[in-house]
Protein backbone atom coordinates (compact mmCIF):
# COMPACT_ATOMS: atom_id res chain seq x y z
CA UNK A 1 0.00 0.00 0.00
CA UNK A 2 3.13 2.36 0.38
CA UNK A 3 4.56 1.39 -2.60
CA UNK A 4 1.26 3.09 -4.09
CA UNK A 5 1.09 6.26 -2.19
CA UNK A 6 4.79 6.74 -2.90
CA UNK A 7 3.98 6.57 -7.06
CA UNK A 8 1.06 8.59 -6.64
CA UNK A 9 3.36 11.15 -4.63
CA UNK A 10 6.18 11.27 -7.53
CA UNK A 11 2.87 11.50 -10.15
CA UNK A 12 1.89 14.19 -8.89
CA UNK A 13 5.55 15.44 -7.98
CA UNK A 14 6.34 15.40 -11.57
CA UNK A 15 2.93 17.04 -12.60
CA UNK A 16 3.96 19.95 -10.41
CA UNK A 17 7.58 20.11 -12.17
CA UNK A 18 5.63 20.29 -15.39
CA UNK A 19 3.47 22.99 -14.48
CA UNK A 20 6.41 24.73 -13.03
CA UNK A 21 8.44 24.34 -16.97
CA UNK A 22 5.20 25.43 -18.49
CA UNK A 23 5.05 28.58 -16.48
CA UNK A 24 8.78 29.20 -16.84
CA UNK A 25 8.66 29.07 -20.78
CA UNK A 26 5.56 31.16 -21.11
CA UNK A 27 7.92 33.70 -18.95
CA UNK A 28 10.64 33.04 -20.59
CA UNK A 29 8.27 33.89 -24.20
CA UNK A 30 6.40 37.31 -22.55
CA UNK A 31 9.96 38.36 -21.53
CA UNK A 32 11.16 37.88 -25.12
CA UNK A 33 8.49 39.31 -26.88
CA UNK A 34 8.78 42.85 -24.52
CA UNK A 35 12.35 43.18 -25.50
CA UNK A 36 11.44 42.74 -29.11
CA UNK A 37 8.80 45.59 -28.16
CA UNK A 38 10.99 47.87 -26.38
CA UNK A 39 13.57 47.54 -29.15
CA UNK A 40 10.70 48.26 -31.71
CA UNK A 41 9.99 51.24 -29.55
CA UNK A 42 13.37 52.24 -29.24
CA UNK A 43 13.98 52.57 -33.37
CA UNK A 44 10.49 54.16 -33.25
CA UNK A 45 11.65 56.84 -30.98
CA UNK A 46 15.28 57.19 -33.14
CA UNK A 47 13.45 57.74 -36.57
CA UNK A 48 10.86 60.36 -34.49
CA UNK A 49 13.83 62.10 -33.13
CA UNK A 50 15.84 62.40 -36.62
CA UNK A 51 12.45 63.91 -38.06
CA UNK A 52 11.72 66.48 -35.41
CA UNK A 53 15.06 67.46 -35.78
CA UNK A 54 14.78 67.51 -39.59
CA UNK A 55 11.89 69.95 -38.95
CA UNK A 56 13.12 72.05 -36.15
CA UNK A 57 16.22 72.82 -39.12
CA UNK A 58 13.48 73.10 -41.66
CA UNK A 59 11.51 75.73 -39.50
CA UNK A 60 14.65 77.79 -38.47
CA UNK A 61 15.46 78.02 -41.69
CA UNK A 62 12.11 78.87 -42.73
CA UNK A 63 12.19 81.43 -40.44
CA UNK A 64 15.43 82.55 -41.45
CA UNK A 65 14.02 83.69 -44.74
CA UNK A 66 11.16 85.09 -43.40
CA UNK A 67 13.64 87.24 -40.98
CA UNK A 68 15.38 87.82 -44.63
CA UNK A 69 12.49 89.13 -46.36
CA UNK A 70 10.48 90.77 -44.32
CA UNK A 71 13.01 92.99 -41.64
CA UNK A 72 10.22 93.19 -39.32
CA UNK A 73 8.74 89.96 -38.85
CA UNK A 74 9.27 88.96 -35.31
CA UNK A 75 8.18 85.52 -34.09
CA UNK A 76 7.18 86.14 -30.92
CA UNK A 77 4.96 83.73 -28.52
CA UNK A 78 2.50 86.51 -27.18
CA UNK A 79 1.68 87.72 -30.19
CA UNK A 80 -0.41 83.98 -29.81
CA UNK A 81 -1.83 84.85 -26.44
CA UNK A 82 -3.47 87.84 -28.01
CA UNK A 83 -5.12 85.90 -30.89
CA UNK A 84 -6.45 83.37 -27.53
CA UNK A 85 -7.43 86.17 -25.58
CA UNK A 86 -9.84 87.72 -28.26
CA UNK A 87 -11.37 84.52 -28.66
Amino acid sequence: MLDYILIGLCLVLVGIVGLQFTYMFYLDRIDRERKKHVRHLERRVKRMTEQLESSGQRLADQTEILERVYPDYILEDEQWADVIDER
